[in-house]
């Protein structure tokens, strides 16, 4: 399957009448408004996701603040959605996908294939004319069967045993990674040996991933292009939009579900700070 869908296939899936389940998830750090973003202007058809309780199991000390949900919990938010075996995800927000690829990854990881990105999200799909609308969509209970453990992690022990990565990347902003700003867990710096690599990197101005290429030369100069890569952000949302711009660029990598708000608040890890 294809990491991405442009808005034109989308828009031809919709008038073509292919089955189709579109997912809106409107999340970003601070911004606890994203279901009255979704009410006030959504691609039509498109089912709100809530990502603090559908996409993550309850954070706490040693966990991080977005653990991955098991997969009955994820099985039955998934049926209330709508969806069933066979269908096609699509899903999007309006910040580039860095939300919405927590819920591709999910899926992927499910066991669950046909599910793709729309390239550039909501914002895309206003650039190209295409009509929104307001309230509330609902499908009927899906029937979908749903698993787990089909995209790789790793985990702190992992990490400290040295065998399992090879390179590690940090998606978080350049200033988190340094140390310079902290604003959510209580201790800055990153992981030893970890390398900078910016999510948003990843995205052009319009909200759209960059080319194959781009993609390429990027990861190849972090030297993700060779060995065992996983990936870190804060707390394994943006991370997930880091996975698929690797696999984009023909990169397999694993997830680091915990990250920084994991690692920071477990006792005796080390830190460092700078670049």
């Amino acid at each position: 399957m294809k990491t991405l869908m442009d808005v034109q296939e989308l828009q031809d899936r919709m008038t073509s009448g292919a089955q189709t389940l579109l997912l809106d998830v409107r999340w970003s750090l601070g911004d606890p408004s994203g279901h009255e973003h979704y009410r006030a202007a959504h691609i039509p058809g498109a089912v709100y996701v809530d990502l603090e309780t559908q996409l993550c199991a309850p954070g706490g000390p040693g966990l991080g603040r977005h653990p991955l949900p098991d997969a009955d919990a994820l099985q039955e938010s998934a049926r209330q959605w709508g969806l069933n075996d066979g269908d096609t995800v699509v899903a999007y927000d309006d910040s580039g996908n860095l939300a919405a690829a927590r819920l591709w990854w999910l899926l992927r990881d499910a066991g669950f294939a046909a599910v793709r990105l729309l390239d550039g999200g909501l914002t895309a799909w206003r650039a190209a004319g295409f009509d929104v609308e307001g309230g509330e969509e609902r499908h009927c209970v899906g029937s979908v069967h749903l698993s787990s453990g089909h995209m790789p992690v790793v985990s702190i022990p992992d990490l400290l045993g040295q065998a399992v990565v090879d390179v590690l990347l940090d998606a978080r902003a350049g200033e988190r990674f340094r140390g310079e700003q902290e604003p959510v867990d209580p201790r800055a710096g990153h992981v030893p040996g970890a390398v900078s690599a910016p999510t948003t990197d990843n995205l052009r101005e319009d909200r759209r991933f960059r080319p194959v290429e781009e993609l390429r030369s990027r990861f190849a100069a972090l030297g993700a292009d060779r060995g065992r890569v996983a990936v870190y952000c804060g707390s394994g949302i943006t991370a997930a939009h880091e996975i698929a711009a690797l696999e984009i660029a023909g990169i397999d990598a694993a997830l680091f579900p915990g990250s920084w708000s994991q690692w920071s608040t477990t006792e005796g890890l080390p830190v460092v700070t700078g670049g």
